[in-house]
């Protein structure tokens, strides 16, 4: 087998997640249309216990209110689920090419303290071209916390399948967060943490739009403005789209502030999750690097 050459080795994407088989995300075609208007390093340690206050004391207080809820019925009710997922990263100061993924992912299950379902995580490209076909799994505590990929395009006729630190540089590269923060549940927990953060803070202008619609789905955006750049805050204005029969946020975009005065705000990141599948039943061989129908 030829050796890889790792610094040509493109990273897998970490984004950012029916009884949909592995071949089928491969072969579906992506949404014709392309997002017009993203999931970042998650801690875990989001308690579902908070209480919120009775009266709103802050503009983001009906915010969170909204994320707790939706947090608590993603833990207590979706187990797994199917989707395309597709985002868009700014990176090093540049702004990508959108990205489409086929993914599967098992949320975490807890039972008496103790991991009874690990979090695991299967993606697949299918769009660039130069992308596509390259598949990764992740699994929570095992395979000594790497993940395993394999390239897609040009490269992937050539590459062997690898182990990587999901953290470290060649997992990481062109990614803004890595494979272990991909996930409707994480983007939640991630949100929480950030408008608790926000929540110390004045200069924030939130606003709930009716509506709206991803994938031609009902969905109510709640909209966060911080008109004046601060230190403190990642972006000048962010979205959040939340599927209103779901009760869960099936897009996030972000801008941050213009670069010139009298400019316009600059996508930062936009991630967008459609043909959602919940509880479809997906099970060990969903994320085994041996499932025959995947090509590592």
């Amino acid at each position: 087998m030829r050796p890889v050459d790792r610094r040509n080795f493109l990273s897998i994407s970490a984004l950012l997640g029916g009884s949909v088989l592995s071949n089928q995300l491969l072969a579906q075609e992506p949404p014709a249309s392309t997002p017009s208007e993203p999931v970042y390093r998650v801690s875990k340690n989001v308690e579902l216990g908070r209480q919120q206050p009775d009266e709103a004391e802050h503009p983001l207080d009906p915010a969170l209110k909204i994320a707790y809820s939706s947090l608590k019925n993603i833990q207590s009710s979706i187990h797994d689920y199917t989707a395309i997922v597709i985002k868009r990263e700014q990176i090093g100061g540049t702004l990508g090419d959108y990205e489409y993924m086929g993914v599967k992912v098992r949320n975490r299950k807890m039972q008496n303290g103790q991991i009874v379902t690990p979090f695991s995580v299967y993606t697949a490209f299918l769009k660039p071209a130069a992308v596509k076909g390259r598949e990764a799994i992740y699994i929570e505590n095992q395979n000594d916390g790497k993940l395993v990929a394999h390239e897609g395009g040009m490269k992937g006729r050539f590459l062997p399948t690898v182990d990587l630190d999901p953290h470290g540089l060649m997992a990481m590269r062109g990614q803004r967060y890595p494979i272990t923060d991909l996930g409707i549940e994480n983007l939640v927990v991630k949100l929480i943490e950030k408008g608790e953060r926000d929540r110390q803070r004045d200069e924030c202008v939130v606003e709930f739009l009716k509506g709206a619609k991803v994938g031609g789905r009902e969905c109510t955006v709640l909209s966060v403005k911080h008109p004046v750049p601060r230190p403190y805050f990642d972006f000048c204005h962010a979205q959040i789209f939340i599927d209103n029969e779901l009760n869960i946020p099936v897009r996030y975009s972000a801008h941050t502030w213009p670069t010139t005065p009298g400019g316009e705000p600059q996508l930062l990141e936009e991630y967008t999750y459609q043909n959602i599948k919940l509880n479809v039943g997906l099970d060990d061989i969903d994320f085994d690097r041996n499932n025959p129908k995947y090509k590592f």
